[in-house]
């Protein structure tokens, strides 16, 4: 492991005085790590609009302190972070314990711009640069904000690391060896043509050179997925590409600004620019292109687009439906699928898990409450080892991430509604066996009832048996129930003001079968209430899943239709809901979200 310091150095860099007055501040992100942000106020009075910063890797919020004078947008306020472990910001030099826990930081940064400001969503913009703009990216992409623009400079989407297979090495390393550190090779020259630019970086004490294995490897994991998946994003969004860029491949960002789903897009490329594109010394040129994008998108009331129809036309309806036909038997691609599934069939013999998805089918709560387990089993060593690979598929290790999630915002919804002193009525529409519900409340405390329900008589029995093994047949019951009949679902007593939906809506393509379960969930809520909802924005195995395995319903196979987190979470608000907290897993495959009725 190479040296690193321990902790930040609490040292101002040198940059020049600014006509535009700054402040000083600090946040609490969503582990309680109180993270370093400045932040300049409108010069016209009330700000009619907040623009966000995210600066590159290695460097800080201190080294944009430019941009609000240069930019020229007197009528907006501006924040710049340091992210966590850079600048004034705490923790071990270039580390996070993920990357998407660091999207997860911007996620806090923006909530809290909102609650000590007033910014509606709305009335924000984000300009980031390169490690900082995939970041921006990325939380875009799965949190779903509805921000008024989005600027992109020099996105860091694919790093040149020039040594040869240094990204496997790096990999192979990590693994034998654990997290370890990597230094930048970058050259202040390399990045500006600006000389006091180039002088100033040198001297900075507060440039962080190493960077963590594990968030350069998902540096470039994440920002493949959001390349690939850039449909998703539908806010506008201007991407400004460097001509001459020896940090980044300009390729990936070509491909993304192609794949963007934004319906106001704009790509600039900058001849002669190095990676410092707001940095560069003829930086008044990219100034100018932003000034008049930001200009033009709050000229004019914000316009999210309508996902509500996606099920019928989208590019995740045109995925599903090409994974929901068949190949031809003798294709070669026909051939592998079959063969594949024969391996499953046998597999089966020797593997629990994958006997009990067979049997059950692979998305059923038997199957799921099999992988929250997680104890391999099977005929002898090698039946262990096969459960035992079964039970690390990525989508597996997702589902238990999910579980975990679910937990932490149950307990995170009963402490609120303690602190309102509400007693908690928690409903499942589509409990399963109940397994996370009941583990979640063993650790949060007891509420006042809970109700769980589910289609399957199979999973009723299990979940009874549950409750009686932890002594809880007083406060919990298990109902057979259709987690679609709104009607039904409307009037549940005791009325919840609490209710979960887990993994169920994936499940199901049809959005008029999701909003009517989400309208029988708000008319049996009271204002306040608190919603836990689940969604699969993304999977990195859906055709294998489709061509391979079986669903419960009626073994058919199983093909899924992503959601994106913007069409599902339009469904929640157009049910009267407001979303107010997100967790994500590291791969991007599962979201949790709280929202209230509102």
């Amino acid at each position: 492991m190479l040296n690193v310091a321990p902790e930040t150095l609490i040292v101002r860099s040198e940059m020049p005085l600014k006509a535009r007055p700054v402040e000083e501040h600090t946040f609490a992100s969503h582990d309680g790590t109180e993270l370093f942000y400045r932040k300049w106020p409108a010069l016209t009075g009330k700000a009619k609009g907040a623009i966000l910063l995210f600066h590159r890797g290695h460097e800080h919020g201190g080294r944009m302190a430019h941009i609000p004078d240069e930019l020229g947008l007197d009528g907006f306020a501006f924040y710049a972070w340091d992210a966590r472990s850079h600048g004034r910001s705490p923790g071990l030099r270039g580390y996070s314990a993920s990357f998407s826990a660091s999207v997860r930081d911007v996620d806090r940064f923006v909530k809290h711009v909102q609650e000590i400001d007033g910014f509606a969503i709305e009335d924000i913009a984000v300009v980031a640069q390169s490690v900082g703009a995939v970041l921006a990216a990325t939380w875009v992409h799965d949190y779903a904000p509805k921000i008024r623009a989005l600027v992109l400079a020099a996105p860091a989407f694919d790093v040149r690391l020039y040594v040869p297979f240094a990204r496997a090495g790096i990999s192979l390393w990590q693994k034998l060896k654990g997290t370890f550190f990597v230094n930048s090779y970058v050259k202040a020259r390399f990045l500006t043509h600006d000389a006091r630019r180039i002088a100033s970086f040198e001297a900075d004490p507060l440039i962080t050179r190493p960077i963590a294995s594990n968030i350069l490897l998902e540096l470039y994991e994440q920002a493949s997925r959001v390349v690939k998946d850039a449909r998703a994003i539908t806010v506008p969004t201007q991407l400004l590409i460097s001509g001459s860029d020896f940090v980044v491949r300009q390729e990936p960002q070509h491909a993304f600004f192609v794949n963007l789903g934004s319906a106001i897009k704009e790509r600039r490329v900058l001849p002669g620019f190095y990676h410092d594109t707001l940095g560069e010394k003829d930086r008044a040129q990219a100034f100018g292109l932003i000034r008049g994008f930001l200009d033009a998108r709050f000229a004019r009331p914000a316009a999210p687009v309508d996902l509500l129809q996606a099920d019928k036309a989208g590019h995740t309806r045109d995925e599903s439906d090409h994974l929901a036909t068949p190949l031809a038997r003798f294709s070669p691609a026909g051939l592998y699928w079959a063969m594949n599934r024969l391996s499953i069939r046998i597999a089966a013999r020797f593997s629990d898990g994958i006997a009990t998805g067979v049997a059950t089918g692979f998305d059923s709560g038997s199957t799921l409450d099999y992988v929250y387990r997680n104890e391999e089993k099977g005929f002898g060593p090698l039946g262990r080892l096969i459960d035992r690979m079964f039970l690390e598929a990525i989508g597996w290790r997702g589902i238990r991430c999910r579980k975990q999630h679910i937990e932490a915002s149950i307990a995170d919804a009963l402490s609120r509604l303690a602190a309102e002193k509400q007693p908690a009525a928690v409903l499942d529409i589509a409990a399963g066996h109940g397994r996370y519900v009941l583990d979640a409340v063993a650790a949060a405390g007891k509420p006042a009832s809970i109700r769980l329900q589910d289609y399957s008589t199979a999973n009723v029995e299990a979940g009874r048996k549950a409750i009686r093994e932890r002594g809880l047949e007083g406060l919990a019951s298990f109902h057979l129930g259709d987690a679609f009949d709104g009607d039904a679902i409307a009037a549940i007593e005791p009325r919840p003001n609490l209710a979960i939906v887990s993994g169920l809506y994936e499940l199901f393509s049809d959005n008029t079968l999701v909003a009517r379960s989400l309208d029988g969930l708000a008319r049996a809520m009271p204002r306040g209430g608190l919603l836990i909802y689940t969604n699969q924005p993304w999977h990195p195995q859906l055709e294998m899943i489709a061509r391979s395995l079986t669903s419960h319903r009626g073994g058919n196979a199983w093909v899924m239709r992503r959601r994106t987190q913007g069409e599902m979470d339009q469904l929640v608000e157009a049910a009267g809901f407001r979303k107010i907290d997100q967790r994500i897993d590291e791969w991007g495959i599962f979201t949790v979200s709280l929202a209230e009725r509102v």
